[in-house]
């Protein structure tokens, strides 16, 4: 009786999206008009393709954003080299940009299809994956349980739960069982993960780590790099990455109350670029000198504010500091991932609210290499303290390099989860050489 309960709340569920379904519309147009969905491409998110399925075997990678992208790339790289044909599928265009520059020819892309029965339906028919695999959290009921109906693999791999993702889904258990009892495997990143991911019904459960820390960052480009180091001489540095609203003013505050005492250039990379009209409008009210990658502006002996306003570069601008405040932490919460800054040499600073990394902040913070700050003022002090104390600074960024190369081997520990799954594909794709796209298509 409770499983066709939960089942029938799910029915409700698929029958409310097909009602909301002009409104949703809508709201693709709304974030096409915003330049946050590809207009040429929208179709794609209503599950119609726009490239071809090729011969052989299929895995479906989902990654939604950015960081999620990032990490899947030596997975799907793995993946490709075995002769597996990759399908990605992210939900924006920034991640859409990272696969394009990273992964170039090792995938075919796709936007997302909308979480609704039709749309799921008509992308799962043309793109008949073998296998897919969603990173992190991605959790979509229509999606789910469409891939349960066809007896479809689905696996959640680097697997992790927000207290508040646990705490909804927890809301509703007979929900979250007849969900999670569509997945085959649930690779977690941690064990406060695999537990959360038991209790709500998901079985089996394999740990994996943080696929994150296997995942090196895309090199910068070196005369790019050269320039600005040239521009820079011997300013003294530091960067507030992953910013969201209201960080950016606390970084300009920061500089502000540093500017007296040192010849500086703070580097500020909001997480999403689109908002930096509005941010170098803020900080010219503040009394700023902004440069702007993105028009490669020179950063002159006058300019305060080094504005990364460009997608896919964080090498470049974390490479041109030894000091990276990690945004998302102070005035927003969750934060955002501490283990790029840590392995490209940077001393990492963050406010308290980091419980989306939170594993990851500890590992750093408990070999020093990670400290978190209440508010701005604190923040000055340690920017500041850092510039000033090169062998304090130095430290923090050994242990940080020397913590990431501790939490290694997610990636191999991943594979050995899927290797039931992928190894009979692998074989399958030996015995059948992709040479081209699946007619009738």
């Amino acid at each position: 009786m409770k499983s066709l309960r939960a089942r029938a709340a799910l029915a409700a569920y698929r029958g409310l999206g097909l009602a909301a379904y002009p409104a949703i519309s809508a709201f693709v147009l709304l974030r096409a008009a915003r330049g946050k969905e590809e207009r040429a491409r929208k179709s794609e998110r209503y599950g119609y393709a726009s490239a071809a399925r090729p011969e052989g075997p299929l895995i479906w990678v989902h990654a939604a954003s950015v960081g999620e992208t990032n990490a899947m790339v030596p997975l799907i790289k793995e993946i490709s080299r075995r002769g597996i044909a990759v399908l990605l599928t992210t939900g924006t265009v920034t991640s859409a940009t990272i696969a394009r520059s990273r992964l170039h020819n090792d995938v075919i892309h796709q936007y997302v299809p909308l979480d609704l029965k039709p749309v799921v339906r008509r992308f799962l028919e043309y793109w008949q994956p073998d296998l897919a695999l969603f990173a992190e959290s991605e959790i979509w009921p229509a999606t789910i349980m469409e891939l349960g109906n066809r007896h479809i693999p689905q696996i959640l791999v680097n697997a992790r739960l927000s207290d508040r993702s646990f705490r909804r889904w927890a809301s509703f258990p007979r929900i979250a069982s007849a969900l999670f009892e569509n997945m085959s495997l649930v690779i977690a990143q941690s064990e406060l993960d695999a537990a959360r991911f038991q209790e709500l019904g998901a079985l089996p459960v394999l740990i994996s780590g943080n696929m994150k820390a296997d995942s090196d960052m895309p090199a910068a480009d070196s005369l790019t790099l050269a320039r600005t180091r040239s521009q820079i001489g011997s300013r003294k540095t530091w960067a507030a990455i992953s910013t969201f609203e209201g960080e950016e003013r606390a970084a300009a505050h920061v500089h502000k109350a540093l500017k007296s005492r040192l010849d500086l250039v703070t580097i500020i990379v909001p997480r999403h670029p689109e908002r930096c009209d509005e941010i170098e409008e803020m900080l010219a009210a503040e009394g700023m000198i902004v440069a702007r990658r993105s028009r490669n502006d020179a950063v002159m002996a006058d300019t305060d504010i080094y504005l990364g306003d460009t997608i896919g570069e964080m090498s470049l601008y974390l490479q041109l500091t030894e000091i990276a405040f990690v945004g998302r932490s102070l005035t927003a919460s969750g934060g955002q991932n501490p283990l790029e800054p840590a392995m490209m040499g940077c001393a990492v600073l963050s406010g308290g609210q980091v419980g989306n990394f939170r594993e990851s902040y500890q590992m750093l913070a408990r070999n020093g290499s990670a400290r978190m700050v209440r508010d701005t003022e604190m923040l000055a002090k340690g920017v500041y303290y850092l510039i000033t104390n090169e062998s304090a600074r130095h430290a923090m960024i050994d242990a940080g390099m020397q913590t990431v190369h501790q939490m290694r081997g997610a990636l191999t520990a991943t594979l050995r989860g899927l290797e039931p799954y992928v190894n009979p594909l692998t074989m399958k794709a030996r015995l059948m050489p992709r040479n081209g796209a699946l007619t009738g298509k």
